[in-house]
Protein backbone atom coordinates (compact mmCIF):
# COMPACT_ATOMS: atom_id res chain seq x y z
CA UNK A 1 0.00 0.00 0.00
CA UNK A 2 3.14 2.31 0.40
CA UNK A 3 2.87 6.33 0.67
CA UNK A 4 -0.27 6.58 0.96
CA UNK A 5 -1.16 4.23 3.59
CA UNK A 6 2.18 5.58 5.73
CA UNK A 7 0.25 8.98 5.18
CA UNK A 8 -2.93 7.51 6.35
CA UNK A 9 -1.69 5.60 9.23
CA UNK A 10 0.56 8.50 10.40
CA UNK A 11 -2.60 11.39 10.55
CA UNK A 12 -4.14 8.08 12.42
CA UNK A 13 -1.75 8.46 14.77
CA UNK A 14 -1.54 12.13 15.42
CA UNK A 15 -5.66 11.58 15.79
CA UNK A 16 -5.15 9.50 18.44
CA UNK A 17 -2.81 11.57 20.24
CA UNK A 18 -5.47 14.63 19.79
CA UNK A 19 -7.92 12.76 21.43
CA UNK A 20 -6.06 11.54 24.62
CA UNK A 21 -4.33 15.58 24.15
CA UNK A 22 -7.75 17.10 24.26
CA UNK A 23 -7.20 19.60 21.41
CA UNK A 24 -9.40 21.10 19.58
CA UNK A 25 -12.31 19.66 17.06
CA UNK A 26 -11.47 22.45 14.71
CA UNK A 27 -7.60 20.55 14.45
CA UNK A 28 -9.04 17.15 14.23
CA UNK A 29 -11.19 18.07 10.70
CA UNK A 30 -8.01 19.96 9.19
CA UNK A 31 -6.41 16.66 10.18
CA UNK A 32 -9.29 14.62 8.86
CA UNK A 33 -9.55 16.53 5.53
CA UNK A 34 -5.56 16.35 4.96
CA UNK A 35 -6.69 12.54 5.11
CA UNK A 36 -9.25 12.90 2.67
CA UNK A 37 -6.54 14.77 -0.15
CA UNK A 38 -3.88 12.28 0.94
CA UNK A 39 -6.44 9.33 -0.52
CA UNK A 40 -8.00 11.13 -3.34
CA UNK A 41 -5.05 12.88 -4.68
CA UNK A 42 -2.23 10.71 -3.56
CA UNK A 43 -0.91 7.29 -4.54
CA UNK A 44 -3.91 5.22 -5.47
CA UNK A 45 -4.42 2.10 -2.60
CA UNK A 46 -3.62 -1.28 -3.47
CA UNK A 47 -6.48 -3.71 -3.20
CA UNK A 48 -3.79 -6.36 -1.35
CA UNK A 49 -4.89 -8.00 1.61
CA UNK A 50 -8.41 -7.21 1.54
CA UNK A 51 -10.85 -9.89 0.46
CA UNK A 52 -11.82 -10.05 -3.27
CA UNK A 53 -14.66 -10.78 -4.88
CA UNK A 54 -14.85 -14.01 -5.87
CA UNK A 55 -16.94 -16.93 -6.31
CA UNK A 56 -20.55 -18.10 -4.62
CA UNK A 57 -21.40 -15.36 -1.69
CA UNK A 58 -23.55 -17.20 0.95
CA UNK A 59 -26.36 -14.60 1.16
CA UNK A 60 -28.41 -13.63 4.82
CA UNK A 61 -30.59 -11.03 5.38
CA UNK A 62 -30.43 -8.75 7.57
CA UNK A 63 -26.71 -9.73 7.43
CA UNK A 64 -26.26 -8.84 4.14
CA UNK A 65 -27.90 -5.27 3.97
CA UNK A 66 -24.89 -4.24 6.68
CA UNK A 67 -21.62 -3.71 6.12
CA UNK A 68 -19.02 -5.47 4.92
CA UNK A 69 -15.63 -4.31 6.73
CA UNK A 70 -13.24 -6.98 5.44
CA UNK A 71 -13.79 -6.01 1.63
CA UNK A 72 -11.96 -2.05 0.69
CA UNK A 73 -15.06 -0.15 -1.30
CA UNK A 74 -18.56 -0.61 -0.20
CA UNK A 75 -21.37 1.99 -0.95
CA UNK A 76 -25.55 1.89 -0.53
CA UNK A 77 -27.29 3.98 -2.77
CA UNK A 78 -30.88 5.23 -3.22
CA UNK A 79 -32.15 7.25 -6.26
CA UNK A 80 -36.11 7.79 -6.71
CA UNK A 81 -38.78 9.50 -9.13
CA UNK A 82 -41.41 11.52 -7.01
CA UNK A 83 -43.84 13.61 -7.22
CA UNK A 84 -46.14 16.25 -5.04
CA UNK A 85 -50.03 16.38 -5.06
CA UNK A 86 -49.82 18.86 -7.99
CA UNK A 87 -48.03 16.14 -10.10
CA UNK A 88 -44.66 18.51 -9.83
CA UNK A 89 -41.62 16.05 -10.70
CA UNK A 90 -38.29 15.29 -9.01
CA UNK A 91 -36.13 13.02 -8.22
CA UNK A 92 -33.51 12.75 -5.52
CA UNK A 93 -30.42 10.85 -4.71
CA UNK A 94 -28.84 9.82 -1.33
CA UNK A 95 -25.39 7.66 -1.57
CA UNK A 96 -23.14 6.46 1.47
CA UNK A 97 -19.89 5.25 0.81
CA UNK A 98 -17.65 3.58 3.17
CA UNK A 99 -14.30 3.13 2.05
CA UNK A 100 -11.32 1.15 3.65
CA UNK A 101 -8.12 3.30 4.72
CA UNK A 102 -6.60 0.14 6.34
CA UNK A 103 -6.96 -3.29 7.28
CA UNK A 104 -6.93 -3.15 11.06
CA UNK A 105 -7.21 0.67 13.08
CA UNK A 106 -3.38 1.84 14.39
CA UNK A 107 -5.44 1.63 17.80
CA UNK A 108 -8.71 -0.14 17.82
CA UNK A 109 -8.78 0.61 21.70
CA UNK A 110 -9.26 4.40 20.67
CA UNK A 111 -12.47 5.23 18.79
CA UNK A 112 -10.87 8.29 16.77
CA UNK A 113 -8.47 5.35 15.60
CA UNK A 114 -9.21 5.66 11.39
CA UNK A 115 -9.90 2.12 9.53
CA UNK A 116 -12.33 3.96 7.27
CA UNK A 117 -13.66 7.13 5.91
CA UNK A 118 -17.48 7.47 5.04
CA UNK A 119 -17.97 9.88 2.27
CA UNK A 120 -22.07 11.25 1.05
CA UNK A 121 -23.61 12.49 -1.69
CA UNK A 122 -26.98 14.11 -1.88
CA UNK A 123 -29.07 15.67 -4.45
CA UNK A 124 -32.37 16.70 -5.43
CA UNK A 125 -33.99 18.04 -8.95
CA UNK A 126 -36.96 19.63 -9.69
CA UNK A 127 -38.57 19.01 -13.03
CA UNK A 128 -40.83 21.68 -13.32
CA UNK A 129 -38.24 24.77 -12.39
CA UNK A 130 -35.21 22.76 -14.08
CA UNK A 131 -33.48 23.44 -11.07
CA UNK A 132 -30.52 21.09 -9.74
CA UNK A 133 -29.25 20.96 -6.06
CA UNK A 134 -26.55 18.65 -4.45
CA UNK A 135 -24.24 18.57 -1.36
CA UNK A 136 -21.80 16.34 -0.56
CA UNK A 137 -19.58 15.29 2.65
CA UNK A 138 -17.09 13.24 4.38
CA UNK A 139 -16.13 11.86 8.03
CA UNK A 140 -13.75 9.63 9.50
CA UNK A 141 -15.39 6.84 12.20
CA UNK A 142 -16.20 7.76 15.88
CA UNK A 143 -18.31 8.32 18.12
CA UNK A 144 -21.54 10.10 16.49
CA UNK A 145 -19.69 10.64 13.60
CA UNK A 146 -19.89 8.26 10.86
CA UNK A 147 -20.15 4.55 10.45
CA UNK A 148 -22.19 1.76 8.91
CA UNK A 149 -22.93 -1.23 11.31
CA UNK A 150 -22.62 -5.15 10.44
CA UNK A 151 -25.74 -7.37 10.47
CA UNK A 152 -28.81 -4.78 9.62
CA UNK A 153 -28.73 -1.83 7.60
CA UNK A 154 -27.98 1.45 9.57
CA UNK A 155 -25.51 3.68 7.86
CA UNK A 156 -24.38 7.33 8.45
CA UNK A 157 -22.36 10.19 7.43
CA UNK A 158 -22.69 13.08 10.21
CA UNK A 159 -26.69 14.14 9.77
CA UNK A 160 -27.51 11.86 6.73
CA UNK A 161 -28.59 8.02 7.53
CA UNK A 162 -30.17 5.26 6.08
CA UNK A 163 -31.91 2.88 8.84
CA UNK A 164 -33.88 -0.42 7.75
CA UNK A 165 -36.43 -1.18 10.59
CA UNK A 166 -38.20 -4.48 9.44
CA UNK A 167 -39.39 -3.97 6.10
CA UNK A 168 -38.93 -0.28 5.78
CA UNK A 169 -36.03 2.13 4.88
CA UNK A 170 -36.34 5.29 6.39
CA UNK A 171 -33.90 7.77 4.70
CA UNK A 172 -33.05 11.45 6.56
CA UNK A 173 -30.79 13.85 4.94
CA UNK A 174 -30.73 17.96 5.17
CA UNK A 175 -27.93 20.77 4.38
CA UNK A 176 -28.88 24.38 4.32
CA UNK A 177 -32.27 24.73 2.23
CA UNK A 178 -32.56 20.82 1.01
CA UNK A 179 -33.96 18.31 3.36
CA UNK A 180 -35.27 14.80 2.69
CA UNK A 181 -37.32 12.17 4.98
CA UNK A 182 -38.69 9.49 2.96
CA UNK A 183 -39.83 5.86 3.87
CA UNK A 184 -39.00 2.91 1.85
CA UNK A 185 -40.98 -0.38 1.47
CA UNK A 186 -39.99 -3.05 -0.83
CA UNK A 187 -42.58 -4.11 -3.56
CA UNK A 188 -40.72 -6.75 -5.16
CA UNK A 189 -38.11 -8.97 -3.52
CA UNK A 190 -34.18 -8.59 -3.60
CA UNK A 191 -32.84 -9.00 -7.25
CA UNK A 192 -29.25 -10.50 -7.29
CA UNK A 193 -27.58 -9.05 -10.37
CA UNK A 194 -24.69 -10.89 -12.21
CA UNK A 195 -24.14 -14.82 -11.37
CA UNK A 196 -26.54 -14.88 -7.91
CA UNK A 197 -25.14 -11.73 -6.92
CA UNK A 198 -21.69 -12.03 -7.71
CA UNK A 199 -21.27 -8.84 -10.91
CA UNK A 200 -18.14 -9.22 -12.90
CA UNK A 201 -16.71 -5.98 -14.08
CA UNK A 202 -13.70 -7.41 -16.28
CA UNK A 203 -11.03 -10.22 -16.90
CA UNK A 204 -8.78 -9.84 -13.72
CA UNK A 205 -9.35 -12.18 -10.49
CA UNK A 206 -11.52 -10.12 -8.03
CA UNK A 207 -12.46 -7.51 -10.62
CA UNK A 208 -16.22 -7.81 -9.47
CA UNK A 209 -18.01 -6.96 -6.51
CA UNK A 210 -20.95 -8.68 -4.85
CA UNK A 211 -24.41 -6.55 -5.95
CA UNK A 212 -28.20 -7.34 -4.93
CA UNK A 213 -30.69 -4.40 -5.39
CA UNK A 214 -34.13 -3.45 -4.40
CA UNK A 215 -35.06 -1.99 -7.65
CA UNK A 216 -39.16 -1.07 -6.66
CA UNK A 217 -39.41 0.68 -3.43
CA UNK A 218 -42.89 2.10 -2.62
CA UNK A 219 -42.12 5.89 -1.62
CA UNK A 220 -43.36 8.09 0.84
CA UNK A 221 -42.30 11.02 2.75
CA UNK A 222 -41.21 15.03 2.65
CA UNK A 223 -38.51 16.73 0.95
CA UNK A 224 -37.75 20.49 0.58
CA UNK A 225 -35.54 22.72 -1.10
CA UNK A 226 -35.23 26.73 -1.58
CA UNK A 227 -38.63 26.68 -3.46
CA UNK A 228 -41.23 25.99 -0.41
CA UNK A 229 -39.80 27.16 3.18
CA UNK A 230 -41.91 23.56 4.88
CA UNK A 231 -40.91 20.46 3.81
CA UNK A 232 -43.86 19.06 0.86
CA UNK A 233 -45.11 15.96 0.88
CA UNK A 234 -44.26 13.66 -2.02
CA UNK A 235 -45.03 9.99 -3.23
CA UNK A 236 -43.43 7.75 -5.80
CA UNK A 237 -40.80 4.86 -6.49
CA UNK A 238 -37.70 4.39 -5.58
CA UNK A 239 -34.48 2.40 -5.98
CA UNK A 240 -32.10 0.93 -3.81
CA UNK A 241 -28.76 -0.53 -5.28
CA UNK A 242 -25.69 -2.39 -2.73
CA UNK A 243 -22.32 -2.96 -3.38
CA UNK A 244 -18.97 -4.04 -1.58
CA UNK A 245 -15.95 -4.95 -3.78
CA UNK A 246 -12.19 -4.87 -3.39
CA UNK A 247 -10.96 -4.13 -7.05
CA UNK A 248 -13.51 -2.87 -9.39
CA UNK A 249 -11.97 -1.14 -12.00
CA UNK A 250 -9.02 -1.89 -14.16
CA UNK A 251 -6.60 0.75 -15.39
CA UNK A 252 -7.69 0.82 -18.99
CA UNK A 253 -11.11 1.29 -18.02
CA UNK A 254 -12.18 5.11 -17.73
CA UNK A 255 -15.99 4.96 -15.95
CA UNK A 256 -19.44 3.41 -16.06
CA UNK A 257 -23.13 3.96 -17.61
CA UNK A 258 -25.61 3.30 -15.06
CA UNK A 259 -29.40 2.95 -15.49
CA UNK A 260 -32.02 2.05 -12.92
CA UNK A 261 -35.38 1.89 -15.29
CA UNK A 262 -39.21 1.44 -14.09
CA UNK A 263 -41.33 0.51 -16.95
CA UNK A 264 -44.99 1.60 -16.84
CA UNK A 265 -45.77 -2.32 -17.36
CA UNK A 266 -44.39 -3.21 -14.24
CA UNK A 267 -41.06 -4.42 -15.60
CA UNK A 268 -37.48 -2.73 -13.95
CA UNK A 269 -34.01 -2.97 -15.81
CA UNK A 270 -30.71 -2.50 -14.34
CA UNK A 271 -27.86 -1.44 -16.93
CA UNK A 272 -24.46 -0.87 -16.65
CA UNK A 273 -22.00 -0.24 -19.53
CA UNK A 274 -17.66 0.35 -18.48
CA UNK A 275 -15.85 2.15 -21.27
CA UNK A 276 -12.75 1.66 -21.82
CA UNK A 277 -9.77 4.47 -22.80
CA UNK A 278 -9.96 3.22 -26.06
CA UNK A 279 -13.79 3.62 -26.96
CA UNK A 280 -14.62 0.46 -26.35
CA UNK A 281 -17.27 -1.28 -23.97
CA UNK A 282 -16.22 -3.93 -21.52
CA UNK A 283 -17.64 -7.37 -22.55
CA UNK A 284 -18.16 -8.00 -19.17
CA UNK A 285 -21.20 -5.02 -18.63
CA UNK A 286 -24.33 -6.76 -18.38
CA UNK A 287 -28.11 -5.86 -17.10
CA UNK A 288 -30.41 -7.54 -15.07
CA UNK A 289 -34.39 -7.68 -16.60
CA UNK A 290 -36.71 -7.76 -13.97
CA UNK A 291 -40.50 -8.79 -14.22
CA UNK A 292 -43.68 -7.58 -12.30
CA UNK A 293 -43.64 -10.62 -10.16
CA UNK A 294 -40.07 -9.89 -9.15
CA UNK A 295 -38.77 -12.68 -11.32
CA UNK A 296 -35.45 -11.69 -13.23
CA UNK A 297 -33.12 -12.64 -16.13
CA UNK A 298 -29.21 -11.80 -16.14
CA UNK A 299 -28.47 -10.08 -20.05
CA UNK A 300 -25.19 -10.60 -21.56
CA UNK A 301 -23.55 -7.25 -22.98
CA UNK A 302 -24.05 -8.76 -26.31
CA UNK A 303 -27.84 -8.61 -25.82
CA UNK A 304 -27.80 -4.89 -25.49
CA UNK A 305 -27.57 -2.25 -27.62
CA UNK A 306 -27.64 1.74 -26.42
CA UNK A 307 -27.11 4.38 -28.83
CA UNK A 308 -26.03 8.14 -27.45
CA UNK A 309 -28.64 10.37 -29.60
CA UNK A 310 -27.61 13.25 -28.08
CA UNK A 311 -24.56 14.98 -25.37
CA UNK A 312 -24.34 17.47 -23.05
CA UNK A 313 -21.41 20.15 -22.18
CA UNK A 314 -20.99 20.83 -18.29
CA UNK A 315 -20.25 24.39 -18.17
CA UNK A 316 -18.82 23.57 -15.04
CA UNK A 317 -16.67 20.52 -15.63
CA UNK A 318 -16.80 21.26 -19.80
CA UNK A 319 -16.80 17.35 -19.27
CA UNK A 320 -19.24 16.12 -22.20
CA UNK A 321 -22.12 13.91 -21.51
CA UNK A 322 -24.61 11.53 -23.19
CA UNK A 323 -27.87 13.39 -22.68
CA UNK A 324 -30.21 11.22 -24.43
CA UNK A 325 -30.79 7.41 -25.46
CA UNK A 326 -31.74 4.85 -27.16
CA UNK A 327 -31.57 1.19 -25.43
CA UNK A 328 -32.86 -2.02 -26.93
CA UNK A 329 -32.78 -5.59 -25.93
CA UNK A 330 -34.32 -7.34 -28.21
CA UNK A 331 -33.92 -10.76 -25.85
CA UNK A 332 -36.23 -9.44 -23.50
CA UNK A 333 -38.51 -7.38 -26.51
CA UNK A 334 -37.79 -3.62 -24.90
CA UNK A 335 -37.23 -0.95 -26.90
CA UNK A 336 -37.06 3.08 -25.06
CA UNK A 337 -35.72 5.87 -25.33
CA UNK A 338 -34.89 8.43 -22.33
CA UNK A 339 -33.96 11.53 -21.52
CA UNK A 340 -32.74 13.85 -18.60
CA UNK A 341 -35.87 15.77 -16.92
CA UNK A 342 -32.87 18.58 -16.42
CA UNK A 343 -30.36 18.60 -18.50
CA UNK A 344 -27.45 19.77 -15.16
CA UNK A 345 -27.46 17.56 -12.81
CA UNK A 346 -23.82 16.85 -12.77
CA UNK A 347 -22.11 16.72 -9.36
CA UNK A 348 -18.80 17.98 -8.39
CA UNK A 349 -17.85 16.20 -5.03
CA UNK A 350 -15.33 18.33 -3.56
CA UNK A 351 -16.23 17.69 -0.37
CA UNK A 352 -16.18 14.44 -0.21
CA UNK A 353 -14.74 11.85 -3.34
CA UNK A 354 -13.37 14.18 -5.57
CA UNK A 355 -15.22 13.17 -8.06
CA UNK A 356 -17.11 15.13 -11.04
CA UNK A 357 -19.70 12.68 -12.38
CA UNK A 358 -23.54 13.54 -13.88
CA UNK A 359 -26.34 11.81 -11.68
CA UNK A 360 -29.54 12.25 -12.29
CA UNK A 361 -33.34 12.02 -13.18
CA UNK A 362 -34.47 10.35 -16.38
CA UNK A 363 -38.01 9.61 -18.48
CA UNK A 364 -39.10 8.38 -21.82
CA UNK A 365 -41.39 6.62 -23.99
CA UNK A 366 -41.20 3.04 -25.53
CA UNK A 367 -42.23 -0.04 -26.01
CA UNK A 368 -42.27 -3.63 -23.91
CA UNK A 369 -43.50 -6.98 -25.41
CA UNK A 370 -44.67 -4.93 -28.12
CA UNK A 371 -46.82 -2.39 -25.96
CA UNK A 372 -46.36 1.28 -25.78
CA UNK A 373 -44.64 2.37 -21.80
CA UNK A 374 -43.70 5.05 -20.16
CA UNK A 375 -40.33 4.94 -18.58
CA UNK A 376 -38.48 6.58 -15.41
CA UNK A 377 -35.65 6.07 -13.73
CA UNK A 378 -31.82 7.40 -13.06
CA UNK A 379 -29.01 7.61 -14.83
CA UNK A 380 -25.05 7.31 -13.50
CA UNK A 381 -22.51 8.64 -15.85
CA UNK A 382 -18.96 8.88 -14.79
CA UNK A 383 -15.70 9.04 -16.40
CA UNK A 384 -16.73 12.25 -18.73
CA UNK A 385 -15.02 14.45 -16.71
CA UNK A 386 -11.89 12.66 -15.58
CA UNK A 387 -11.42 8.93 -15.43
CA UNK A 388 -12.25 6.93 -12.32
CA UNK A 389 -9.82 3.98 -12.74
CA UNK A 390 -8.13 3.13 -9.30
CA UNK A 391 -10.63 4.85 -7.33
CA UNK A 392 -12.66 2.11 -7.44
Amino acid sequence: MGETVHSCKLIAHRKDWVTNHCITASVVMLLFKALVFVFLAGTVMSAEGWKQAKGSWQWSFPRDHGAHPEYRTEWWYFTGNLKDKNGRQCGYQLTFFRQGIALTASRPDIPWSIRDVYLAHFAIVDGTSGKFWHYDQASRSGPGLAGAKTGAMDVWTLNWSAKMTGNIIYLKAYKNDMELDLELSPRKPKIFHGNKGLSTKGPNPGQASYYYSFTDLETKGTIRTELSKNPVAVTGTSWFDQEFGSNVLSPDQVGWDWFGIHLSDGRDLMLFQLRKKDGSIESSSSATIIEQDGTSRHLRENEITVNVMAQWKSPKSSGIYPAKWQIRIPSANIDITLTPIVANQELVTEASTGVTYWEGAVAGTGTSRGAIVNVEGYAELTGYAGSLSGLF
